[in-house]
């Protein structure tokens, strides 16, 4: 039998345990200290100083937005079971039904496994928020706010929440059946997010003067704050994905440190050896590398797993963000495809593998080649998804609102342009 995220495993005794709803309720504020002003801050020292606030817009925007949306449907598609039978695939094994629409039936007292309804919807729209907030580093700079909204809700409706339905949904949906392993969302939203933002990229173009004119960060400052928060939030994302105060929790949060500090290590190394010494920006991509890699594995993977894991996310992602993209000329902003998607990738992979006791993990994989084909499927599955789905988004876009600003407003930066505000007054 494979190792399944804790919300597709056997139900739960019938009582809502206070420790376990405590840990979630830490755990839920964690993932969405992530978005803000962790992602935030991460992404708006990495853009131009007349583009800072545009980005902190935008995140914050996403977060109000997409629980709006979650309430009004998002919960419903993710994880209605209506309709879902074990071994069987039909339409509800790709999608969830509407009778949760508007949390149709929730209660003070529904339960969840051990901790109240309440509480799972809510840490579960904190990875439905962080998601479409992850496209954002690929096109920043140039999207139109109002094309920005449009394409994170569709997309949210039409990528986010079919993914994330046949991954965790339960007995009956696609990928669980099939035996993907997924603890926090590698493929549901590291790949899924990665593999948009390259399309977006490619989609609305180079930013104005790239690569010839140097477009460095303006305040690192805020990138080192901003990748604090997302290590300190991430123990949320990951370990709160036991549902439970439990030793999976605890093990999840071990892992998840391991693989950050060794990914961390990694990109330092390949850096100086590289490039001759070790940059800022580069420590803490590293760190998010591993953190990406990780957060599938974080349910499975032992100590020493996650340490070879992370190590090996930090010097891939190292030349996927900085050789990468030069070579095929994509502008990608702020690496969301090289360190998002090709870190979600290697850990989506080797997730399986991890997995077993025979190299140290704690799942009950028993053909290490088996479950790699598995995560392989799983893995091709999400990319091809992701990259039809989010293409049409953005052409139907495009030719409706329009996705770029004009050459203008781009020159004179974002945050004058369409909000007309500026992030530093120094008069």
């Amino acid at each position: 039998m494979l190792s399944l995220p804790a919300w597709g495993q056997a139900a739960a005794p019938a009582h809502i345990d206070s420790g376990d709803t405590a840990w979630m309720l830490t755990a839920t504020a964690l993932v969405l200290l992530m978005t803000i002003p962790g992602l935030a801050l991460f992404y708006g020292g990495m853009v131009r100083a007349k583009n800072l606030l545009s980005v902190l817009m935008q995140c914050f925007a996403i977060t109000a937005m997409v629980t709006v949306l979650w309430i009004a449907y998002g919960y419903s598609l993710a994880f209605s079971t209506v309709g879902m039978q074990a071994g069987s695939i039909g339409w509800h094994s790709i999608i969830g039904g509407l009778d949760r629409a508007m949390l149709a039936g929730l209660k003070p007292d529904s339960r969840y496994q051990t901790v109240p309804e309440a509480v799972f919807v809510m840490f579960q729209m904190t990875f439905a928020i962080i998601t479409p907030a992850l496209i954002v580093g690929a096109y920043a700079e140039r999207m139109k706010f109002s094309a920005m909204l449009w394409f994170s809700g569709l997309w949210l409706t039409f990528v986010y929440l079919p993914v994330a339905h046949m991954v965790w949904s339960g007995p009956g949906s696609l990928l669980g059946d099939l035996g993907v392993l997924d603890f926090a969302g590698g493929t549901v939203v590291h790949i899924n997010a990665g593999i948009a933002g390259l399309i977006a990229c490619l989609v609305i173009g180079k930013r104005r003067g790239y690569p010839h004119v140097p477009m460095p960060p303006h305040n690192l400052g805020y990138t080192v704050i901003g990748a604090s928060l997302l290590w300190l939030g991430w123990f949320g994302f990951n370990a709160g994905s036991a549902v439970a105060a439990n030793g999976s929790a605890g093990m999840a949060m071990l892992v998840t440190q391991i693989a950050t500090a060794a990914a961390a290590l990694g990109w330092l190394v390949a850096e100086w050896v590289v490039h001759g010494r070790p940059s800022v920006l580069g420590i803490v991509s590293g760190a998010v590398a591993g953190l990406v890699a990780v957060t599938p594995a974080a349910g499975t993977a032992g100590p020493g797993g996650s340490l070879v894991l992370g190590f090996a996310a930090g010097v891939v992602c190292f030349f996927s963000a900085t050789r990468l993209k030069h070579k095929f000329g994509y502008d990608d902003s702020l690496d969301v495809f090289g360190v998002h998607a090709v870190a979600g990738i290697l850990g989506g992979l080797l997730t399986g593998p991890l997995a077993s006791p025979a190299l140290g993990g704690f799942g009950t994989v028993t053909s290490l080649w088996g479950q790699l084909w598995i995560q392989a499927k799983g893995v091709g599955f999400t990319i091809a998804w992701s990259a039809v789905l989010s293409f049409v988004l953005l052409k139907l876009i495009d030719k409706t609102l329009g996705l770029r600003v004009d050459d203008e407003q781009e020159m004179q930066g974002l945050d004058i342009a369409l909000h007309e505000e500026k992030a530093y007054n120094l008069s």
